[in-house]
């Protein structure tokens, strides 16, 4: 075996959304790192399509907006819902939201879009690549080893070779089967199986049936053939699921789907037929010593919410600038403890909310299955807030009934549009940010990137004139002073040390 003695820093260990979203944060950050995938290309699947507004906005962060939506361009025009006794017979459903439709460019600057998996992963991979992330698919990450001061493993490439490679950290974003969490023993919890369903997915030339009322998702009430259309290109490919006759042979799928289109004689080319369980999977812990669980590893959920993929991007976004300023010795390694404080509540509660809706796209944002109360789909996507983690609470309330982005420690900063077009969420680059009021000139001493806010952003953001609001690198809101203390600077250091050396005295260090 070969010792590479230039090993980086982090090891990511899978190549899907996840992984491919780690590296990327990673070397915004300036960490060293490698990703390795077992597969030799990216996913066949379409999978996940749906890429939520938070979600955009972190790639917003990465600057790769344009290059994400231009995957997304072949199906910008399905966004719809639709429902039908067939799908020939099928009309767009009105879209609503129980708290009305929103105007969205006061509450985000990004824009959601569908880009099914098999497309948005090959264009992450070119752009890491171009980025000089070091992605080595077709190896596998076949044993690791931690001791005190970093991992070992050991890479099996296709061809048999093998390399040992030694880091700091292990990313485990290799999916819902993880042989990293099972390896390490890590238990799962929550409201397990929820039943069976199949994915069929196929190739037919469904333009013309499908114009004027294009559809991201498009229900099938009948009898026979229940279920769901989804489009993965919007003209050529798509999948059916459905509950119903799941086991049936695979050459009977042909004629099943045309009795749901409603074209008894279209040419349909089968591509594959996939049984699954919808469930949810939390694991008991998504850090162990120096490996973390991120995405399907950590939180199995099902897709009602269209939450899974975003979930797991949001995990590694979270996680980079932690694992960043530890390897660099700016913080301690409790900070790294914060990434279980915070994220799995967020996959519990993601994944919670996931499994109690139903699949009917009647009723998806108003009824649960079982009685449990539905967050508002906007707060679930934008709004919800860590109870605990890098970030100093100041205990003041919160809601999930409706969008509440007001400046509490522990939610995303408020978006507000500056005079220059652009966002606050803009302003937020690899280092810790302050936003500060226009009466607050003492912030702008402290050695921090300070900009100055106007008295609208402070009184969204509960702030006086003089107050600011301190901001981690990846826009969540870190500690609220609402006045300008008297001391800022010492203000400051204080919380920088509570967030970035959480649970040790300031006084125990030299």
């Amino acid at each position: 075996m070969m010792y590479d003695v230039h090993s980086p820093r982090v090891l990511v260990v899978g190549g899907g959304l996840v992984g491919l979203s780690a590296a990327l944060f990673l070397q915004r950050q300036g960490v060293p790192a490698l990703l390795v995938e077992r597969r030799r290309t990216t996913s066949p699947q379409p999978k996940a399509r749906r890429i939520n507004l938070r979600t955009m906005e972190v790639f917003g962060q990465l600057g790769i907006t344009e290059q994400v939506l231009d995957a997304a361009r072949g199906l910008s025009e399905h966004q719809a819902m639709a429902a039908g006794p067939t799908l020939a017979q099928a009309r767009r459903l009105p879209f609503t939201l129980p708290g009305g439709i929103p105007q969205w460019d006061t509450i985000t600057p990004a824009t959601s879009c569908l880009c099914a998996q098999d497309t948005l992963e090959p264009a992450l991979r070119r752009i890491a690549e171009a980025r000089g992330c070091d992605l080595r698919f077709g190896v596998e990450c076949t044993e690791f080893t931690e001791d005190t001061t970093g991992v070992e493993a050991v890479l099996r490439a296709a061809d048999g070779a093998v390399e040992r490679v030694r880091v700091d950290y292990l990313i485990a974003a290799d999916g819902a089967a993880s042989p990293i969490r099972e390896r390490l023993g890590i238990t799962r919890s929550g409201r397990g199986a929820l039943g069976r369903a199949v994915n069929v997915y196929f190739r037919a030339d469904l333009r013309d049936l499908v114009r004027g009322r294009e559809f991201n998702l498009c229900q099938i009430e009948n009898e026979s053939v229940p279920g769901a259309f989804a489009s993965v290109d919007g003209a050529l490919r798509w999948i059916f699921t459905t509950a119903a006759d799941i086991d049936r042979p695979a050459d009977a799928w042909p004629d099943a789907l045309r009795t749901a289109i409603g074209v008894p004689d279209l040419e349909i080319e089968l591509l594959s037929v996939l049984p699954w369980e919808p469930g949810m999977f939390i694991a008991d812990r998504f850090r162990a010593g120096r490996v973390f669980l991120a995405g399907d590893a950590a939180h199995v959920m099902p897709p009602y919410a269209a939450a899974g993929a975003n979930t797991g991007i949001q995990d590694a976004h979270n996680l980079a600038w932690k694992l960043a300023r530890t390897v660099n010795g700016v913080a301690g390694d409790a900070l790294l403890d914060t990434y279980h404080a915070e994220r799995h509540p967020i996959g519990w509660y993601t994944a919670d909310q996931s499994s109690v809706r139903t699949a009917n796209l009647r009723a998806m944002n108003t009824e649960s299955t079982d009685g449990t109360p539905l967050a508002d789909p906007i707060a679930l996507i934008l709004g919800t807030r860590y109870p605990d983690g890098a970030l100093i609470d100041d205990e003041s309330p919160h809601t999930m009934d409706r969008l509440d982005l007001t400046g509490r420690p522990g939610t995303r900063v408020p978006h507000h549009v500056l005079p220059d077009g652009r966002s606050t969420l803009d302003l937020v680059g690899t280092e810790f940010t302050l936003l500060a009021g226009p009466a607050g000139a003492a912030w702008h001493d402290q050695g921090l990137e300070t900009h100055r806010m106007d008295e609208t952003f402070c009184t969204a953001a509960g702030l006086t004139p003089s107050g600011a609001l301190l901001v981690r690198p990846d826009q969540v809101v870190a500690w609220r002073s609402p006045e300008l203390p008297a001391d800022p600077g010492g203000a400051l250091r204080a919380v920088l040390h509570r967030v970035l050396r959480p649970g040790i005295p300031a006084t125990a260090e030299r």
